[in-house]
């Protein structure tokens, strides 16, 4: 304003005086115009024409003008620096990664992808950027998975370019409307996890002919040895030791089918109510010497679908646990309801408890709390690794709730879709 004023103050003083002032007001205004046209045109060539950082030469405003756009510029150049530097340091880190990196929008557009992705998944870089990823991974399973948005679990499919090949595929968001997928080759974890159950399975299958016949003839020696001999004590500790390789045998086969077992009919009704109630049954025979009190609460038209035998074994273990580590006189309750998210199954006991630091290895093979406690009941370590392994069948997972001195509880929720 100040400007305007000093430009054209003296013109009206000049106009009043000579009694020219609308002549002299015009000459200003069009003068002023060139003058401001000329600025303007060199700051348009400057910055769509000139390849020079060089700062042009202006006066007045403009001078202020053309210091501003060129502090803007390497603010700017700066920020892209940056980012260019940002984004070179996450494409070597990528290239770096074992794994093979797909950048995508929501929507299913290919944004970018590291070298690794064009040789696992047959990508060609850049011809394939913007293209929908569905239309370079068809496989149905994939294109649902994208579809439900629910990406917490990896999934696992077959390589589009090497049918010989398994690849996890995980997706997880990125940025705004974005989205990551990391595929990792587990061809060879999957095969040595393949050959670690198969050998389980054929080991424990060849076991058992063995064991059995040692059974047989312990048994002849028992009834041919003298009561209170050293005979007859060799004799006992040989039967027990039998009998807990035999029962350590059946459960390593009952895991390896389980884990066997990709799928399970779920067309095969399951009456749990019946089955709970042998169990009952079985748990009364086994605490017998305990006396302990056995309290089952179970819902008799509660019934499920699925696989019998991987229900079995899921609460079979469950109970027979309690009843192996509940000390005499103790009590148990076993609790087979519904609730609101599906079927409620619970194990309680008073037992001893578990420390907060074994809770989480527990279902893990072989891992047991008290080596020499589970020597004494025969307890194996495979129990509730069979527990877990059948409820991943039935989308469930193993609860674990316990306090030293007051006892534990074990408990799932099988899910509304595969009740009865």
């Amino acid at each position: 304003m100040w400007g305007l004023v000093f430009v054209y103050l003296p013109v009206i003083i000049v106009g009043a005086l000579f009694d020219c002032l609308q002549e002299l007001l015009l000459v200003s205004f069009f003068v002023h115009i060139i003058w401001h046209y000329y600025y303007l045109k060199i700051l348009n060539n400057w910055l769509w024409n000139s390849h020079s950082t060089v700062l042009p030469h202006g006066k007045s405003e403009w001078e202020h003008a053309f210091i501003g756009i060129h502090n803007m510029q390497q603010r700017h150049r700066k920020r892209r620096n940056n980012l260019a530097s940002v984004i070179s340091r996450f494409r070597e880190g990528s290239e770096a990664l074992p794994d093979a990196v797909v950048v995508f929008h929501k929507s299913g557009e290919i944004i970018w992808c590291n070298r690794l992705a064009q040789f696992q998944l047959g990508f060609k870089w850049p011809e394939d950027s913007g293209d929908n990823i569905t239309n370079l991974i068809r496989n149905p399973l994939f294109v649902e998975h994208l579809k439900s948005s629910d990406y917490d679990q990896p999934l696992d499919l077959t390589s589009p370019i090497n049918a010989e090949k398994m690849l996890e595929f995980r997706v997880m968001p990125y940025a705004k409307h974005q989205r990551i997928l990391i595929v990792r080759d587990v061809t060879t974890y999957r095969q040595l996890d393949e050959q670690r159950r198969q050998f389980v399975a054929n080991v424990s299958h060849e076991l058992r002919t063995p064991l059995t016949v040692l059974q047989g003839y312990i048994e002849i020696l028992g009834m041919q040895s003298e009561a209170g001999s050293r005979q007859e004590k060799a004799i006992t500790v040989l039967d027990q030791q039998t009998s807990r390789m035999c029962s350590l045998v059946e459960q390593l086969m009952t895991l390896s089918k389980i884990e066997g077992a990709a799928s399970i009919d779920f067309d095969d009704e399951v009456n749990v109510p019946a089955m709970l109630k042998q169990i009952e049954n079985e748990a009364h025979t086994l605490s017998k010497d305990k006396k302990l009190q056995l309290n089952f609460a179970v819902e008799d038209k509660l019934q499920l679908l699925g696989d019998e035998m991987q229900l079995r074994s899921a609460m079979a273990n469950l109970v027979y646990n309690a009843v192996n580590y509940t000390p005499k006189n103790g009590a148990i309750k076993v609790i087979w309801r519904a609730c609101e998210t599906g079927a409620y199954f619970c194990v309680m006991d008073n037992g001893d408890g578990i420390a907060p630091e074994h809770i989480l290895h527990l279902t893990e093979r072989f891992y047991r709390v008290d080596e020499s406690r589970s020597r004494d009941t025969g307890g194996s370590g495979l129990g509730l690794s069979i527990v877990k392994h059948a409820l991943s069948h039935y989308d469930s997972e193993l609860n674990i709730e316990s306090n030293l001195g007051e006892g534990s509880q074990f408990s799932f929720i099988i899910p509304n879709s595969y009740l009865l």
